[in-house]
């Protein structure tokens, strides 16, 4: 491939890179990783709410890696408040969880920025034969995406098997018992998904430039063939 398109490729892939770093960065600081509703079932079962009744006890919760609010209705109004991950809910979450998916994040903001950086160093500098060659934007591309993974996994994890709705919810309820009605993963946990994909789009982007993957094995030319060996 020309040197000129090769340059196209590794700007594209370097523009993108930095656009998964600030992304990820701004995503880290927001509340909307999952919103979803939480039914006052003590109140409901009080007064034996049912249908359109219900809604009269149907709170709303938004939260992310930092804080979030929750508004709890329990047939009186509604009761807004804030929280804090840390220190208000460490002793009921997760923590070794949630701080590696918070690690985990911070790692895919350094790496995807290095990962810029090397990939606008091929476009106009004069690469090297190891870090600032192939294998290293290999190598980049390949660590972002797998953070990305794990964090999905992680915070998939914490949220649907370790119920952290329905915890922070009931986050110092003495009398009423909340449960969550409904959830889903907002705009926040979808960019890290997009980012995801992107590092491995780059990682396609630098094969399409005309690198070979890793410890792919290539031909060595200097190896005689079978025929030149039979003229010997």
């Amino acid at each position: 491939m020309p040197a000129q398109q090769k340059k196209i490729i590794f700007c594209i892939a370097g523009v993108l890179s930095l656009a998964c770093a600030l992304g990820t960065a701004a995503a880290i600081g927001t509340q909307r990783w999952v919103t979803g509703t939480i039914l006052c079932k003590t109140g409901a079962l009080l007064v034996n709410a049912t249908g359109q009744e219900l809604h009269k006890f149907m709170g709303h919760i938004q939260y992310g890696l930092f804080h979030g609010e929750r508004v709890r209705q329990c047939g009186l109004g509604g009761r807004p408040s804030r929280f804090s991950f840390f220190p208000d809910l460490l002793k009921i979450i997760p923590a070794s969880i949630h701080v590696s998916v918070i690690l985990f994040c911070t790692v895919l903001v350094v790496f995807a920025l290095v990962g810029t950086g090397f990939f606008m160093l091929n476009a106009f500098g004069s690469p090297y034969e190891t870090l600032h060659g192939p294998v290293g934007l290999y190598l980049w591309s390949f660590i972002a995406c797998s953070c990305g993974c794990l964090i999905m996994i992680l915070f998939s994890s914490e949220v649907k098997i370790h119920h952290l709705s329905e915890k922070i919810a009931n986050f110092k309820e003495g009398s009423f018992i909340f449960k969550t009605h409904s959830e889903q993963f907002a705009n926040s946990f979808w960019i890290i998904l997009v980012c995801s994909l992107v590092h491995f789009l780059n990682a396609l982007l630098i094969r399409f430039a005309g690198f070979e993957f890793p410890f792919s094995k290539s031909k060595d030319p200097g190896t005689p063939t079978g025929a030149v060996d039979l003229m010997y």
